[in-house]
């Protein structure tokens, strides 16, 4: 019986796609990708290295702003060699052991991403509401702790990937619609039975980044609520101002994220290339506007990065 025939052929290789349609004027589109990866990563090793250097800035804001940029590092170290290898040389080709580790760190990072944006939600919860307990509550031991478990929470939510996918059998097409893996898309590439990884990995993002979501918003109801009892205008302003960076910042992670999601599970008929935009945006943009958004938005980051280049 031929290879074609067996149902337990699988290929050797997945492809991966670059901008789908778009393969013609992809070494045009490598231009503005690029300057992306590359602005991303001077601007959050910018932000690493004035909050290091900058010991007023040893606060617990910045210092999750910090490990906020460490993960968007992380991301982006994930994603770009497979993506500016497809747009400039066309090397579609990625072995099922690379995917299955790509796509364990991207999603282990992304956990622990929402993670660290419902630390500073709590940051920003304590510091308004219980101003006089801030320093007591947030110490550094237990940013370091609060830290340490994020990243640890990503990691065990997302273990059981690579052993899950590396049991199935993949005898369907195996060309992926994004330049990185992803593990909602590469199990449909399997004709074993999925449903464990479906259910599993519903149930952990609902439970995780759902519930981080809610948590999220659940602070911000109660900031909101204490900012309103607030009589002088002046001060109600000047707490909700300290917030608008951070629901910036959740605003870009969560919302390419979320439509992501939903196109996968419930719009079969979407069509790849809106896939293919959803999953660059999604990866591309928070890692380059959160160092920007606090930048602007935060006086005394914006005021040491002033000092450094005029100097």
């Amino acid at each position: 019986m031929s290879a074609v025939n067996d149902t337990k052929f699988q290929p050797a290789v997945f492809l991966l796609t670059g901008i789908f349609g778009q393969e013609n004027i992809h070494v045009w589109i490598s231009i503005p990708i690029f300057l992306i990866y590359v602005t991303s990563v001077l601007g959050n090793s910018l932000i690493l290295f004035i909050i290091k250097t900058d010991p007023t800035l040893h606060e617990p804001m910045y210092l999750f702003l910090s490990m906020l940029a460490v993960t968007d590092l992380g991301l982006l170290i994930s994603t770009m060699p497979t993506t500016l290898g497809i747009l400039w040389f066309n090397s579609r080709e990625i072995s099922h052991d690379a995917c299955f580790a790509q796509l364990f760190f991207i999603h282990s990072l992304t956990f622990t991403e929402s993670s660290l944006l419902l630390c500073m939600a709590f940051d920003r919860f304590v510091a308004i509401c219980n101003p006089l307990r801030y320093a007591s509550i947030l110490t550094m031991p237990r940013i370091a702790k609060m830290g340490l478990v994020s990243l640890l929470r990503g990691i065990f939510l997302n273990f059981h990937l690579p052993i899950l996918l590396k049991q199935y059998q993949y005898c369907q097409a195996n060309i992926l619609s994004h330049s990185y893996c992803l593990n909602q898309e590469v199990m449909t590439m399997a004709c074993s039975d999925i449903r464990v990884n479906i259910i599993y990995g519903f149930f952990v993002t609902v439970s995780s980044v759902g519930l981080d979501l809610l948590l999220i918003l659940i602070s911000y109801v109660m900031i909101l609520k204490t900012v309103l009892s607030i009589t002088s205008p002046a001060e109600r302003l000047k707490a909700l101002n300290t917030c608008v960076s951070h629901i910036c910042v959740v605003l870009l992670s969560y919302i390419p994220g979320i439509f992501l999601s939903v196109t996968y599970r419930f719009v079969k008929s979407s069509s790849p290339l809106l896939q293919n935009v959803l999953g660059n945006v999604s990866m591309l943009i928070p890692p380059l506007m959160n160092p920007i958004v606090y930048s602007v938005k935060t006086e005394h980051i914006r005021a040491r990065i002033i000092r450094v280049f005029v100097k």
